[in-house]
Order: C-alpha cells, then sequence, then structure tokens
C-alpha cells in the first residue's frame, strides 16, 4: 500500500486559537482524507511547540509551572481540532519526553560533524517570535515579522553553521523543483534570503530554563527551531527504540506551513537534516493568510475570529467548506461575516442542501419514497451523465495540487448542472401523465446517481455531510466509496428515501449580521446597505473587442522606489518579449505575493510613465468594499498570452 505523510506545523500555546490556525489544519486534514479514500496509507501530524522565554515568562506570571501553564492551553487545542473533525493520527508535544531525547541525540549529532559550534550572539531579539533579527532585518527598528518591540540581547550560545549549506540548498532547489510550492515562495527564498548571504544560526540560550537542555553544556537549551523542527521525524520514532514509524513514513510528503514559516521550514530545516545525514521531505508548501481587512489576524489587533462560536453558530462543514472553497490555497484570503453567510446560503443551502430535499421530497411524493427505476432515457441525461463521469478526475487534479476552491468548483459544478437538470426535465409535469411514470422514475434515479456522486467528492471536505445525504437517499458503504465516483449507475435500481434534517438551514443576512456584531465577532466587511454602482455608458461589442486582455506569468516583481503604493512587474505575455507593468497594489500585495502567478493584463493600453517608470499595461484587480484591491488571478494551467474574451 503506497504511504503519505503530511504534516502542520506544531502550534506555539497562544492562549487563543483563531480561524487562521484552523484554516491550515482543515486543509492538511481534507488532504489526510482525500489519500485515504483513494486507498494510502496516511499519517497525518499535528501538534504543539512548547519552549521558550515567552511560554516561561507567561508562567511566572501566572504563578504556575512553564509545564502546567501550557497542558492547560494544549487541552484545548486538542478540543478545537475534536470540534473541527480533524482526523490527525498523532499529536506530538514537544514536552514529550520522547521528543526532549531525540533533539538532544540530533544536537549532538550536528555538533559531533563540526556543524554546531560556541560562540558569543548579540543582537535583536523579539520575544513573542523567539526570532534574533540582525539591524539591517528590522524594519522601522522592529520586528520584521510581527512589528513589535525587540530588544537587544547578548550571550553565549552555539551556533549552526547555516552559511556552508547556502550552494547545497540552492542545488537541491534545481534538481527537486516541486520541493518548494507555490512557486511564488521558492523565489522568495532564493532571492531574499539565501543570495543575500545566509548566516549561522543561533541554535542554544542560557538566558531562561524552559527548554530542552544540551547533554553537553546544560547551562544551554536547545533553541527553538532545532527543537521545534525536528518533531516532524521525532514523532516517527528517530533517535528513538523504536523507529519503525521513521522508516515507514519518512521522507514526508508534504509539510504545509504558513507563508511566515517557510523559511525555517525550508532552508533551516533542510540543512538540519542535511547536516544528520536524513532524507529531506518532498514537498512544503506555504500557505497565505486569512486577513481582515487586509490584515493578517492577530489578537493584539483585536481582530481575531473565534472558530469555535462559528462552529457553534453555522455547523463544523459549514465552516470548513467556507476556508476551503472561498480562498485560493496559498494566497491571502479577506474573511468577511458577508462572505461567509453567502457561500452557506448560496453554496450549500441553495445548492447542495435543496438539491437533496427536493430529490427526496419528489420521490416520496411521485412513488411513496420507494423507488424502482427504470433506465429510460430522455433528453439532457448524457449532459448530466457526462460531467457527473468527469468530474472525479477533475476534482482529483486540483486535490493533487492543493487547490482545494477549484476542487470544489468543479464538483459544484456538477451539483448545479444536477439542479438545472430538474428545471429542465421538470418532473412535476412527468408526474401528471401515467405513461411517462417509467420517465419519471428515470429522471429521479439520475438525480439521485449525480448527488450519489457529488457527495462522495466533497467526503474530504465536509466529511459529516455525506453521511446526512445517504441516510436520506439510501446510500449504502460501497456507493460512497471514492473510486465509484467515476462510475455511474451504482445506486441499486429500487431503494427506498426518507425525509431528513435541513442539511444547511438558510441564514438571514441582515439578522445575522447583526447578531455577529452584539457578540463580539469583529466587524470584517460592509454592513451598511451599499448604494447603487453608478453604471458606465452602454458599449458595443465592437468596443468591447478594441480592448485585448491577455494571461501573464508574473516573472519578477519589486517596489518602485520612493512609490508606497506601486510594484514593478515583469511579465511573460506570450509574445516572446518581456512586458513591463507598473501596478498601484503595493499596500495590499508583497512581490512575493505575485512571482509565478497567471494574471490579466490589458495588452494594448497605451504606455504611461509612472514615478518615472515605464508602463505597458493594467493588471486586472477588483476593487473591494473596504477600499482594496484583489488581483484577478487566472489558473496556472492558462498559458501566457492566451486571449480573454
Amino acid at each position: 500500500m503506497e504511504k503519505f505523510y503530511i504534516t502542520t506545523p506544531i502550534y506555539y500555546p497562544s492562549d487563543k486559537l483563531h480561524i487562521g490556525h484552523a484554516y491550515c489544519t482543515v486543509a492538511a486534514d481534507t488532504m489526510a482524507r482525500y489519500k485515504r479514500l483513494q486507498g494510502y496509507d496516511v499519517m497525518f501530524l499535528t501538534g504543539t511547540d512548547e519552549h521558550g522565554q515567552k511560554i516561561e515568562q507567561k508562567a511566572q506570571a501566572a504563578g504556575v509551572t512553564p509545564k502546567e501553564y501550557v497542558d492547560n492551553i494544549v487541552a484545548g487545542i486538542k478540543d478545537l481540532w475534536k470540534l473541527l473533525n480533524i482526523s490527525n493520527d498523532k499529536f506530538i508535544r514537544t514536552t514529550d519526553d520522547y521528543h526532549e531525547k531525540a533533539v538532544q541525540k540530533i544536537f549532538k549529532k550536528m555538533y559531533d560533524k563540526g556543524d554546531i559550534y560556541k560562540g558569543q550572539y548579540k543582537g535583536w531579539y523579539c520575544t513573542p517570535c523567539e526570532s534574533f533579527w540582525t539591524e539591517t532585518q528590522l524594519v522601522d527598528g522592529k520586528c520584521p515579522d510581527c512589528g513589535r518591540e525587540v530588544t537587544l540581547s547578548e550571550e553565549e550560545a552555539y551556533f549552526f553553521r547555516l552559511s556552508n549549506y547556502a550552494d547545497k540548498l540552492v542545488k537541491y532547489y534545481e534538481e527537486h523543483p516541486d520541493f518548494i510550492e507555490p512557486q511564488s515562495r521558492l523565489n522568495e527564498m532564493i532571492n531574499n534570503f539565501i543570495k543575500p548571504g545566509l548566516e549561522d544560526l543561533c541554535v542554544s540560550r542560557t538566558t531562561f530554563k524552559w527548554g530542552i537542555p544540551v547533554t553537553f553544556d546544560p547551562d544551554h537549551v536547545v533553541y527553538v527551531w532545532v527543537d521545534a523542527l525536528s518533531n516532524y521525524i521525532t514523532a516517527m520514532g528517530y533517535g528513538s527504540d523504536d523507529d519503525s514509524l521513521y522508516k515507514k513514513y519518512w521522507p514526508a510528503d508534504i509539510h504545509l506551513v504558513g507563508k511566515e514559516i517557510v523559511r525555517f521550514h525550508t532552508i533551516i530545516w533542510p540543512a538540519m537534516l542535511m547536516s544528520i545525514d536524513e532524507p529531506l521531505p518532498k514537498k512544503v508548501f506555504g500557505h497565505g493568510w486569512l486577513v481582515i481587512g487586509g490584515g493578517k489576524m492577530s489578537k493584539s489587533k483585536g481582530n481575531v475570529v473565534d472558530p469555535v462560536v462559528l462552529c457553534e453558530r453555522y455547523g463544523v462543514d459549514a465552516i470548513r467548506y467556507f476556508l476551503l472553497r472561498e480562498i485560493p490555497f496559498g494566497s491571502d484570503g479577506n474573511f468577511t461575516n458577508e462572505s461567509l453567510i453567502s457561500r452557506i446560503n448560496s453554496d450549500l443551502a441553495n445548492d447542495l442542501g435543496n438539491l437533496v430535499s427536493r430529490t427526496a421530497a419528489m420521490i416520496i411524493k411521485y412513488f411513496g419514497g420507494t423507488l424502482i427505476a427504470d433506465r429510460e432515457e430522455g433528453e439532457f441525461d448524457d449532459q448530466l451523465k457526462e460531467l457527473a463521469l468527469a468530474t472525479k478526475e477533475n476534482a482529483e487534479r486540483y486535490l493533487d495540487g492543493m487547490q482545494f476552491s477549484n476542487a470544489l468548483t468543479e464538483i459544484w459544478k456538477l451539483i448545479s448542472r444536477t439542479n438545472k437538470y430538474i428545471d429542465e426535465t421538470t418532473p412535476w409535469i412527468l408526474a401528471k401523465d401515467e405513461s411517462r411514470k417509467a420517465r419519471l422514475a428515470a429522471v429521479m434515479y439520475n438525480l439521485v446517481e449525480a448527488i450519489r456522486i457529488a457527495a462522495t467528492l466533497i467526503a474530504p471536505f465536509v466529511p459529516s455531510t455525506p453521511q446526512k445525504i445517504a441516510d436520506q437517499l439510501s446510500f449504502n458503504e460501497e456507493a460512497l466509496k471514492w473510486e465509484n465516483a467515476g462510475k455511474w449507475g451504482v445506486q441499486p435500481a429500487s431503494f427506498t428515501v426518507k425525509k431528513g434534517e435541513t442539511l444547511f438551514p438558510r441564514i438571514d443576512t441582515e439578522k445575522e449580521l447583526r447578531y455577529l456584531q452584539e457578540n463580539n465577532m469583529p466587524k470584517t466587511g460592509q454592513t451598511e446597505e451599499k448604494p447603487a454602482y453608478e453604471s458606465l455608458p452602454e458599449i458595443t461589442i465592437d468596443d468591447f473587442a478594441r480592448v485585448e486582455l491577455r494571461a501573464a506569468k508574473v516573472k519578477v516583481c519589486e517596489p518602485v522606489k520612493k512609490a508606497k503604493k506601486l510594484l514593478r512587474l515583469e511579465l511573460d505575455d506570450g509574445s516572446g518579449e518581456t512586458r513591463q507593468v507598473v501596478s498601484g497594489i503595493a499596500l495590499w500585495y508583497k512581490p512575493e505575493d505575485l512571482i509565478g502567478k497567471t494574471v490579466v493584463v490589458v495588452a494594448n493600453l497605451k504606455p504611461v510613465k509612472l514615478c518615472g517608470v515605464e508602463s505597458r499595461g493594467m493588471i486586472m484587480a477588483n476593487d473591494m468594499p473596504d477600499g482594496s484591491a484583489r488581483v484577478v488571478f487566472l489558473d496556472d494551467s492558462v498559458p501566457a498570452g492566451a486571449k480573454l474574451r
């Protein structure tokens, strides 16, 4: 049986996990469930990173030991994963005894190889991020990751010779082009970190005690990244008396991490593994953030969205669906209460929920609940079957690339087409003609088969919903097997349905927004009635034809000097020549967010100069209610130069 090992980052025990933390874990869970349904032997790991100065300080302030402090928080994290229906196979804590012993062995092995040496550290330290920074790395004198104050720290420390691995890392990236995804993250690692020169890494501390002691120098504790990153192999038994899981599952197929820690997982972690002569993971996928009003969620900003409140209010599957459908995985996505409610009402209540309830109700009304299906074919049947049989392959193609939103879009095409099939075949009219009873039965069977296929394919995303559908439409275990999502006619010809609970109740948007605001959920979007937009004068098709819209791949992206709002992009537009475009999106996008992406460019726009830089065209973007802009991205499969019409 083929193996599949997927991990999330181990989460720091903060007082409150928000919906952004849930986003990564739900995505990993979806991949794990998908692979299990395909027949893989899956290992899905998550856990907590519990050592460090910040925990020690918080425990002291609370009057408890560090272990007592983290025990309470970890229990809450496990409860959240249970609530979100996370199917992890293992949960590691870096305070687990086996992990601590294995980390000490890893540290000693790197030391014995000559990759760790003792020195004196002096630099700027961010306690919340547990990161050291040089003077040049600071932004306005503050931590470049979280924007908080840093303190000047000087102490004896051990260092890892990370600088020795720069060339080896680049060579590995070249030989394994899929190691870092999306592509923009790879460009960021090379251009922003490796090319400027890697500095040796501080890997021990002496100013606090809450950590794993260095065996040969107990005044030192192992510093965060050697401790934390090692979890991916120590959880599998590396460095223990029983390393059978390590031999079975390593190297990991996917490390799924937030984009802010990609550099640790694609530079420090591979270098550590090279140092101890162990294989590297096959892929590191850096996903984007869930943001509110263009900014990352954080407790200090007061914009944290509580996943427990949302799950208890709308149901776990509704929240899982929204997280995976609303935002293209890999990019940042804006969370709004309005978009959440809209997705629940439109996709789940109207499209899926209504389809199931209508189908069950018609079989009950027209056949007393028991259908003995006739295979009489008619108009529109072939179109429905053709799409249904193609959906599994289409969804798998996107799932394999971790494009969850696109995979769900493919499945919802089938759901929408099935709803349309009802309108096309008009069962209510067929039911009035006794001679059309056989045709009516065939229509009902086709509806149930299409729903069966859709229910099977949504199982990795919304794991509780397929069984609820099965209970209403009498799907057995065989019917919902993954391989049967690519077959038509699996449902027995005779079966009995029953009316069940409403899968996703429709929400009164106005009342719900008011409720969320009254219950301390952050205001995330436009809640007041929007004025009617001003329409431009009508144009003819000839006018529209004068605008040349082309797909273009972003090759280079960088800020325009002395222009806070402008980015300069070099595009491959399929012409064979590089096209330079200047765009006013720097407030909402970093260069690394765009490199490697496919955008839409107005190709025949008259060139202009912006801050002295020539712009030959304009990339397309949406105006958002909060005043921000969102670039229109195309699927990576669209070739450079493809014309849009």
